[in-house]
């Protein structure tokens, strides 16, 4: 076959063909920790996601949050996910007095798309109002330098915990980590082989409050939920794409399925009031910021990254870029400043959005569009 042949069948050929075609990297999973009897992903509402949108929850420039708006979005998402006639009581169903909450948040878009204030914050009023204490609240990111960007703390009562595992990005820092809880795989002959779980989520927390955002991601084609809470709770994990290849197929739901985070994560807030089409996970620039203005609700991750794929793609689809599904080799560049260049129709690594089936496959929830239950609510 020559190489005019083989690109143009790689190109029509789906991903989770190419995929499961190729070899996925041997992962060693270690823990101490069991399931709980109902593992909170997908937890109690496998295939459901209530979709809350109000044109008036930023100004029209989609640069200022209204917190009022936000919270009445806030309140008819939980009700409507949980079938509670009272927002206190549709909290209730996820958390007690006696928890412990971890409150994972994504700074990695900033400046313009990040885990909102507004939302976290009324996240935290409402963990207060079922009857935990700030100390019993943490917020928590892997990296320092990225929550001192959001600074978040203004926001949040006095008492509230900030929690990073590491100083910066790209710094091997692992007193963060928990050296008995990981993931084992060599993925393109690395010295350090080994993904560590945060101490905080194995050690300390009870329960996990996901809040990612709607984005576009060159290694992934999109972040959502589930690389939000799996990349975003274990060290050393851009180890995964390298000179053009990706092995984030398969690692994002390994990672997520690690007990306990598994077990543990038991509600997704995406915020979706501003994403980013193109250029992710970082948003440096607000040429590729759009404004979806709604927040999605559920307990099952993959049913909500699977709406996350349409979403961006479609949005990428109408500004004349590439899809995310097209692995077409023309398309790839391994120099990435060509890329941060502005040509959406250039990849620096070969996209796998099929990790959100992979992970469904794990069982951590439904992939199948016809099979989801969505339920839209606009304000």
């Amino acid at each position: 076959m020559d190489r005019r042949t083989f690109v143009q069948l790689l190109a029509a050929t789906p991903l989770a063909s190419i995929a499961n075609a190729e070899t996925t990297p041997k992962c060693r999973v270690v823990t101490a920790y069991s399931a709980a009897k109902v593992p909170g992903m997908p937890g109690p509402y496998p295939g459901k996601v209530v979709a809350v949108r109000s044109e008036k929850s930023l100004d029209p420039a989609g640069k200022v949050a209204d917190a009022g708006v936000v919270r009445e979005m806030m309140a008819r998402g939980i009700r409507a996910l949980t079938g509670e006639a009272t927002v206190l009581g549709a909290w209730r169903r996820f958390f007690e007095p006696a928890d412990v909450v971890g409150i994972k948040v994504n700074c990695g878009g900033y400046p313009w798309v990040v885990s909102s204030p507004e939302i976290v914050a009324e996240v935290v009023r409402q963990l207060l109002a079922v009857g935990l204490r700030p100390p019993q609240i943490f917020l928590y990111e892997r990296f320092q330098d990225q929550l001192d960007e959001v600074n978040y703390a203004p926001h949040l009562p006095e008492g509230v915990q900030i929690v990073a595992a590491e100083s910066r990005n790209r710094h091997s820092d692992n007193g963060g980590y928990d050296p008995a809880t990981y993931v084992e795989a060599d993925l393109f002959g690395e010295e350090d082989t080994r993904s560590n779980l945060m101490s905080l989520v194995s050690r300390r927390l009870t329960k996990i409050i996901n809040i990612p955002n709607m984005k576009d991601h060159g290694a992934t084609g999109v972040t959502g939920c589930l690389k939000n809470i799996a990349y975003g709770s274990f060290s050393n994990v851009a180890r995964t794409h390298y000179q053009g290849k990706s092995h984030t197929y398969s690692f994002v739901g390994t990672l997520a399925a690690v007990e306990p985070l598994r077990s543990r994560t038991v509600l997704q807030v995406m915020d979706g009031l501003r994403a980013v089409w193109h250029g992710g996970p970082f948003a440096r620039t607000p040429r590729y910021v759009f404004q979806p203005r709604q927040i999605l609700f559920g307990t099952d991750p993959v049913a909500i990254d699977r709406l996350l794929l349409d979403i961006i793609d479609d949005k990428r689809k109408a500004e004349g870029a590439i899809s995310v599904w097209d692995r077409s080799p023309r398309y790839l560049k391994i120099d990435d400043s060509q890329a941060r260049d502005g040509d959406p129709n250039v990849n620096i690594i070969i996209r796998e959005p099929g990790h959100v089936e992979f992970a469904a496959g794990l069982g951590l929830g439904v992939y199948d569009r016809a099979k989801l239950s969505v339920q839209g609510i606009d304000l």
